[in-house]
């Protein structure tokens, strides 16, 4: 079992149970939780909780005293207890940059790990200046972006490198591809990140003057710009998402990354129309959200809470391919799965909690990534739910 922080009443507590994401979190945890795993279901509507529990509980009568803890992002008394009650919490209430920090807070201070689903930069870079510290004096660990947003990206990463020599310069692109829908609640923590590039920038250069140079040692993820990839087929298109700087402090934590590691992001894309047309949606999308009403108007349109149906989950996939260089040899890997926004980024979640929660880890604490924390582990987990981690070829 992973260390224990107190006598606790639960090993996990799922926060935001009841939204679309927390919905398939809950489900995943009632089908895999481990028999001994004292977990809870936690949200600010008691009435939508025990809905939430009697669905869980038809079929499954073991759940039908499954704990419930009411608590809101609003109510920082709530989130204090919350964190007091729990080792690990992971919660799916965002946008985080509104709704994130209390709980973060919370349990930074109770030592209490944490994880959540966020690919807001904003919101990762200030709870790493505002908690950091004092997640480090009271050893919790704070986990963001445990969903597709970054998982394959940093475990696969990760994979990647420790099929290329150590001690040498490393060189690794990856390469997204995926077919999916998204929820209300995607839809708009992607126009809150759109309409906030000043206050992006500005967190960004906060973070720098209080984070520790890496000394000996180099990590980096250039932009990159629009080019044809021969080794995926596909036109590559650099993404400017939270995903690179994951990778980049994982390569900063881990000296298994050599001494100057270099990682490009991009989206693949079959063809050029596709690409350029790609490229003006995002544009005109980032544009769209600099103006207050727009915004306010776009987010109305797809609820928060809401998302793509069973069948269409059912039809949805993702594959990323990693394409990396060291000290002479070449590798070519993929991660690959089904649903990667709703589907497996519940099983990415839940699993990091019940890795957090159960399983022997390197010992860390502060704000650190799931390879850091977790790599070796939940890639084995990760696995084990039908996540694929293959070595395409090697040269």
């Amino acid at each position: 079992m992973g260390r224990e922080t107190g006598a606790r009443p639960y090993d996990v507590v799922l926060f935001g149970a009841t939204g679309f994401v927390g919905e398939l979190t809950a489900e995943y945890l009632a089908e895999h939780a481990p028999a001994e795993c004292r977990w809870a279901l936690a949200g600010r509507s008691l009435g939508k909780l025990e809905a939430l529990r009697d669905r869980l509980a038809a079929g499954r009568p073991h759940l039908a005293a499954l704990p419930l803890v009411v608590a809101d992002s609003a109510d920082p008394g709530s989130l204090r207890e919350l964190a007091e009650s729990a080792r690990v919490v992971a919660t799916t209430v965002g946008p985080y940059v509104w709704h994130g920090e209390g709980l973060v807070a919370a349990c930074a201070e109770a030592g209490t790990d944490y994880l959540d689903l966020t690919g807001e930069a904003e919101f990762v870079d200030l709870m790493f200046v505002r908690h950091d510290a004092r997640a480090r004096e009271t050893g919790a660990r704070i986990v963001h972006a445990c969903g597709f947003d970054s998982v394959p990206h940093d475990l696969g990463v990760y994979f990647t490198v420790r099929q290329l020599p150590e001690d040498v310069p490393l060189r690794v692109d990856g390469f997204v591809r995926a077919g999916a829908a998204f929820s209300g609640g995607t839809f708009a923590s992607a126009l809150t990140a759109f309409g906030r590039g000043r206050e992006i920038l500005r967190a960004a250069h906060e973070r720098r003057l209080h984070e520790p140079r890496l000394v000996g040692r180099r990590a980096r993820a250039p932009l990159g710009g629009p080019r044809f990839s021969r080794e995926t087929g596909t036109w590559a298109l650099p993404l400017p998402t939270l995903d690179p700087q994951v990778v980049t402090r994982s390569a900063a934590a881990l000296e298994r990354y050599g001494p100057d590691f270099r990682y490009r992001h991009y989206a693949s894309v079959k063809t050029l129309p596709m690409a350029v047309g790609g490229t003006a949606v995002i544009g005109a999308s980032v544009a769209a959200a600099q103006l207050p009403p727009v915004r306010s108007w776009l987010m109305g349109r797809y609820g928060s809470g809401e998302g793509p149906s069973a069948e269409r989950r059912a039809r949805s996939w993702f594959s990323v391919r990693f394409v990396g260089e060291g000290g002479g040899r070449r590798v070519f890997t993929e991660v690959s799965g089904g649903d990667p926004g709703y589907d497996e980024t519940a099983k990415m979640l839940a699993e990091s909690a019940l890795c957090l929660a159960f399983d022997p880890l390197p010992k860390t604490a502060g704000q650190v990534t799931t390879a850091a924390a977790m790599g070796d582990a939940l890639t084995a987990r990760l696995q084990a739910a039908g996540i694929r981690f293959r070595v395409a070829h090697r040269g």
